[in-house]
């Protein structure tokens, strides 16, 4: 029980929150621990629990009918999903599978809303997370519309790097390692032309890899190619 509430406090949502009124989540809260490429929930099922990470990377993707698939996000701790679906009855919008072991606090919707309507402070914070998150969409569709693939991969690696990357030695390095079909499915463009560029950007020294495969990000050299 101290534990999750432990846990409850690294979370953004939850941060401000006293160890009292952290109690009513906790008695409603459960965690899971999920194995690599397990998938939580899938597109089009019942939409009935909202999770938090606590530790891991959580890879939120859409998929078409030919099974095509397009990344919405990638998450990690701290952060919450779905980040649509309250407030209503529906289906999951997306899957979410785990990109490495992760470890998630699990709370059901219809609880969850009655916490929401309990502490008002918390309905703020998740309506700024939840508009935070519509313009970062809002920029991932002008820079589809308006820039070519070395100009969306540049701009996506400056973003992966801010918000999840570990800033070391003048560089970020991010925390899960994507390959080069996720990259293009982030931007929505075919995977050789990604590889292409990354070759190029590779060349050129602005973004590396790791010997485990972490991708290594310049920045500053990023943001001169926008």
């Amino acid at each position: 029980m101290h534990w999750v509430k432990e846990q409850l406090k690294t979370i953004s949502l939850f941060s401000q929150l006293s160890y009292e009124e952290l109690d009513a989540i906790v008695h409603i809260a459960t965690v899971r621990t999920c194995k690599p490429k397990t998938i939580v929930f899938m597109q089009g099922d019942p939409l009935d629990r909202v999770f938090f990470i606590v530790r891991g990377t959580v890879k939120i993707y859409k998929t078409d009918v030919s099974g095509k698939e397009q990344i919405v996000s990638i998450l990690h701790e701290g952060e919450m999903f779905p980040h649509t679906g309250f407030f209503r009855r529906g289906t999951y919008p997306a899957h979410a599978e785990m990109m490495n072991e992760t470890t998630l606090i699990v709370i059901p919707i219809e609880q969850f809303e009655q916490t929401l309507i309990c502490y008002p402070q918390l309905c703020i914070k998740l309506f700024r997370i939840m508009g935070e998150k519509i313009i970062e969409l809002q920029t991932r569709l002008e820079e589809l519309v308006f820039h070519n693939t070395a100009e969306q991969l540049a701009r996506l690696f400056i973003r992966l790097a801010k918000t999840s990357g570990v800033y070391v030695n003048g560089r970020y390095r991010l925390k899960a390692t994507l390959t080069t079909r996720e990259l293009a499915n982030m931007i929505g463009t075919a995977r050789e032309t990604v590889s292409r560029v990354l070759s190029q950007m590779k060349q050129q020294g602005v973004v590396t890899t790791d010997d485990d495969g972490y991708y290594i990000i310049d920045v500053e050299a990023l943001q001169q190619k926008r």
